[in-house]
């Protein structure tokens, strides 16, 4: 199989490497920047500490710190005409995947046109945004190193997803240093994000020698930080291996594609407006289940990657041992236990099966499914 690899050009992980945001602002010849933030006192706080960071080096910033949880169509409409007013010529996303995904929808307007709808799909735009630096402060989206954008739909509460090799950053930064304040139930959220990203880009049906390396990696420093980090917030050694993480599988779902899990999960966080981390957490180990037959080895080497599994087992006792270690770290973080949990309702699940059919995130699974599978996992789940 031949490897397309999309990744930044620059990429910051580790203890302190937000300092450098400024110097690379200019490195990319950035005169103003467009901070986008979260709303709120975090985002506000998080797009201060960025402004003064930018201005050492002489970077006049213009925030806007209105990106919200499922970031919509509104917002980056608001934002556009905000980037627009403030004549910026460097866009800084500082954040988890809402504000930098938030972030892509204005670029790639500002310098395209048309509605951010227009986009939806496989690289649909025609030119470049404007230089973009992205900081993530989650562990967990990998919003900040992939071509990927998904966007809630205000009019119709439904999600759509930007593929798209332009809105791939032109600098990552991942600083544990922005994380340690993260409170527990987020940690928890974006660490099974980033573990349902690797898992989907070491059993798609594109995964290459490159990508495999990535996101096994990136299983194997989940299964031994994600717990620590939750528990103890102010562990940096934990919050560090979670940068990495997050990066590695990011790096491999950008180029390998994800899964079923996806697909059911972004119709479920728009009609419930639930985090995109929990609802991943909720169905991972269903789809695993679904998926065995067809991704058994690909599964084993991950059980044994976590230490759940033993190259002695067959790989179906692997893969079973492999589904269990995830319910137990998810029981463990405190994620919830089902769907009707966190307030879906079972009525609702055949037209998110029917919507999760659209989804053409999909497409890369290892196994085929019909509506009514995916409306099988959709129960499984619940």
């Amino acid at each position: 199989m031949n490897c397309r690899y999309y990744i930044p050009m620059l990429n910051l992980i580790g203890r302190g490497s937000v300092k450098e945001v400024g110097k690379e602002a200019r490195n990319l010849h950035g005169n103003r920047a467009f901070i986008v933030a979260s709303e709120g006192a975090v985002g506000e706080a998080q797009a201060k500490e960025i402004s003064d960071i930018l201005a050492k080096e002489g970077v006049i910033s213009h925030p806007f710190c209105e990106a919200v949880p499922n970031p919509t169509v509104s917002v980056v409409e608001k934002g556009l005409a905000s980037y627009q007013e403030s004549e910026s010529d460097i866009i800084v996303a500082v954040g988890g995947g809402s504000a930098i995904d938030t972030a892509k929808g204005i670029g790639l307007l500002a310098t395209n046109g048309g509605n951010i709808r227009d986009y939806s799909g496989a690289n649909k735009s025609r030119h470049a945004m404007p230089p973009f630096i992205a900081i993530s402060t989650t562990a967990g989206t990998g919003s900040e190193v992939t071509q990927f954008a998904v966007i809630s739909d205000d009019a119709n509460h439904s999600k759509f997803t930007i593929v798209d090799w332009h809105t791939t950053p032109n600098v990552s930064v991942n600083d544990p240093e922005m994380m340690l304040s993260m409170p527990p139930s987020l940690t928890a959220g974006t660490g099974m994000d980033a573990l349902t990203h690797a898992v989907e880009a070491y059993a798609s049906k594109n995964a290459t020698a490159v990508t495999d390396a990535k996101a096994y990696k990136a299983v194997e420093l989940i299964a031994k930080s994600l717990l620590k980090a939750v528990k103890d917030g102010a562990d940096i050694d934990a919050r560090e291996n979670m940068c990495y993480a997050s990066f590695l599988a990011g790096a491999a779902f950008n180029n390998a594609g994800l899964g079923l899990t996806h697909a059911l999960s972004h119709p479920l966080g728009g009609m419930y407006n639930l985090p995109h981390g929990l609802c991943n957490a909720l169905l991972l180990p269903h789809v695993i289940k679904f998926n065995m037959d067809r991704a058994s080895g690909r599964y084993s080497d991950l059980a044994v990657a976590v230490g759940a599994g033993k190259a002695w087992h067959s790989e179906r006792e692997n893969c079973e041992s492999f589904t269990r270690f995830i319910i137990n770290l998810s029981r463990e973080i405190e994620i919830p236990g089902g769907l009707s949990e966190v307030g879906v309702k079972s009525k609702d699940l055949e037209t998110l099966a029917a919507e999760a059919m659209e989804e053409a995130i999909g497409a890369t699974n290892p196994r085929p499914y019909s509506a009514q599978q995916a409306l099988d996992v959709y129960k499984a789940a619940f």
